[in-house]
């Protein structure tokens, strides 16, 4: 998984897998999904990203498995 911050766009992208994307689809106007050929969700850009949730910063927190 990567995730990118564009803070020049307020634009985040959320890759969930690295794949070949067959389909883009709007979710509204601010959000875009990107699709692989069997449908499976690859990855996701949110524009206006820190407006749109609110927050001031962007932490990351791996939970291991238990």
């Amino acid at each position: 998984m990567k995730i990118k911050y564009f803070q020049d766009t307020d634009t985040l992208y959320i890759e969930l897998k690295a794949a070949r994307i067959a389909e883009a689809r709007d979710l509204d106007e601010n959000t875009l999904l990107e699709l692989d050929e069997a449908g499976n969700l690859c990855a996701i850009t949110i524009e206006h990203a820190r407006e749109r949730a609110e927050i001031p910063s962007f932490s990351f927190e791996q939970v291991a498995a238990g």
